[in-house]
């Protein structure tokens, strides 16, 4: 049997990151908070025809620029506004990135097992996989930055590529602003390190920067013609800059919080980790060490010190630990060097964690996709642990199918949004509202804290309010949405109750 040549593996890696990432897509509510965020901006654009001014809830929206929300609302154009098409347009773009990844390693390793296997492990990474399906910008942000190191591996030999790279660069900017610096900083290291100093001096280079980032330059010249300083005070200032030497919002951390992040979601990949990072140490000559090498300090560095943490500023490192774990599992296949003992130890102790989860989800979480998952992943741990006490490097293909299949039955279960249970349901309270309340109406709710989950499910504005300003909207004729405590709080006479949902009442004057 013939091997694959690279266009073949392309297509079969676009096939497989397809379907784990749109399967089930829109088979559970948009979470809190980018996802309700952008939904609502989006269908705004859709609805208004505004695409240069977005806004959120008739207030200019200033924090993120709008490739993510101008997607959507095409796709709501299209096919209607639901959680799938909210989703669809990360899911895709987020998905390309494995393909992008194989041909990103094809050129930086000049073989294409290290580089399959890379695309393979990112292609199998939970964080990946689920956060890639979310409404959110990170996936596509990696994947446009995946696309700009194709381009400048390409441009060595073959100059009109460097064109790409300046087009790569505005699209991350029209999706995440200022992570620009730094993805463009990593891009910027590898040329000196890597001496590919004749990049620079490639005039498609310049050209691509001039073109490529003019439509960014141009939306952000006039957000700053409309907005004046207002702009630069919420885009730069509270989104970028506040978020280095401040924690906002309460979210912080200690410096390791990433490496916990990658503790807690990158099994069983990260037990080739170390071995990966090892080796781009001792080949950090090549262009493949210096890439894993440059791409996981600079960037675990930089978010490492930042103040505000966050769980997804991480997802762009992912990238980066694929290829070196892509370059261990390599060096285990065509050489047969493995840590037997602590690997089978390792392994075999997973196995034993799959068969606990196998027998929480039957007790607690009866779930049969989320039942048949555990016991895949009980046989995958299993069979990988044999395999490798038998120094078998099948393992590695048996791993790559059984994490495959595991991904695919966790995203097809009710539970890979997993943080939609750690408070009430929107939807459900979405529909009360906007059966009795005509879209667009302020309304005051007891929550602790607004949802804009909520204001999208509702078509309307919802905004956690104390006691005494409840009583008082109430007083100047405007609906409430209340819980069972704040009830018995508000005197509720003259007023009229619409309708329950998951333990609140909506309160009409």
């Amino acid at each position: 049997m013939r091997p694959f040549t690279d266009k073949e593996w392309l297509l079969a890696l676009l096939a497989a990151s397809l379907v784990l990432w749109l399967i089930f897509l829109g088979n559970l509510p948009l979470r809190d908070w980018d996802e309700g965020t952008y939904a609502i901006v989006a269908r705004e654009i859709y609805r208004n025809g505004n695409w240069l001014y977005p806004t959120l809830q008739g207030e200019p929206f200033l924090l993120k620029p709008p490739l993510m929300q101008w997607l959507i609302a095409l796709c709501y154009d299209i096919a209607g506004v639901q959680e799938f098409t909210t989703r669809f347009p990360g899911a895709v773009l987020t998905a390309l990135g494995v393909p992008l990844l194989y041909i990103v390693g094809r050129l930086v390793f000049l073989e294409s097992l290290p580089a399959l296997f890379s695309a393979l492990v990112y292609l199998t990474m939970l964080p990946v996989v689920r956060h890639g399906r979310l409404a959110m910008l990170d996936g596509m942000t990696i994947s446009f930055f995946l696309l700009l190191l194709f381009c400048l591996l390409k441009a060595r030999h073959h100059q009109k590529f460097a064109l790409g790279v300046g087009f790569c660069l505005g699209l991350i900017t029209l999706t995440k602003g200022m992570l620009v610096v730094v993805l463009g900083g990593i891009a910027g290291l590898f040329i000196l390190v890597n001496r590919q100093l004749t990049v620079l001096k490639n005039p498609y280079l310049w050209v691509g920067m001039l073109l490529g980032n003019a439509p960014a330059i141009a939306w952000y010249v006039a957000q700053y013609q409309h907005y004046g300083d207002a702009f630069l005070q919420v885009h730069f200032q509270a989104q970028a800059l506040d978020r280095l030497g401040t924690a906002v919002e309460g979210n912080t951390g200690p410096p390791w919080y990433y490496l916990l992040e990658i503790l807690k979601y990158g099994f069983p990949w990260l037990l080739f980790l170390p071995g990966g990072l090892y080796l781009s140490w001792k080949k950090r000559q090549t262009a493949w060490g210096c890439l894993i090498l440059i791409g996981t300090i600079f960037y675990l560095g930089i978010i490492s010190l930042m103040r505000t943490k966050l769980p997804w500023y991480v997802m762009p490192i992912y990238p980066f630990l694929a290829l070196a774990i892509g370059v261990n599992l390599t060096e285990m296949w065509q050489k047969n060097k493995l840590n037997v003992k602590a690997l089978t130890v390792l392994f075999a102790a997973l196995f034993v964690v799959a068969c606990g989860g196998c027998a929480y989800f039957l007790i607690a979480d009866p779930q049969p996709s989320l039942i048949i998952m555990s016991i895949v992943l009980a046989i995958t741990m299993g069979m990988t642990a044999w395999l490798i006490k038998q120094q078998n490097h099948k393992f590695i293909p048996v791993l790559f199918a059984g994490m495959y299949l595991v991904l695919a039955l966790l995203m097809s279960s009710q539970s890979w949004v997993w943080e939609l249970n750690e408070t009430f349901p929107a939807k459900p309270v979405g529909a009360l509202i906007r059966a009795n309340v005509p879209g667009g109406t302020q309304i005051y709710t007891s929550f602790a804290y607004g949802r804009p989950s909520v204001d999208f499910y509702s078509d309307c504005k919802v905004t956690a309010a104390p006691v005494p300003v409840l009583q008082e909207m109430l007083a100047r004729k405007s609906y409430l949405l209340l819980d069972k405590d704040a009830m018995q709080k508000i005197n509720l006479s003259n007023s009229k109750v619409k309708g329950e949902s998951e333990g609140f009442t909506l309160i009409a004057p």
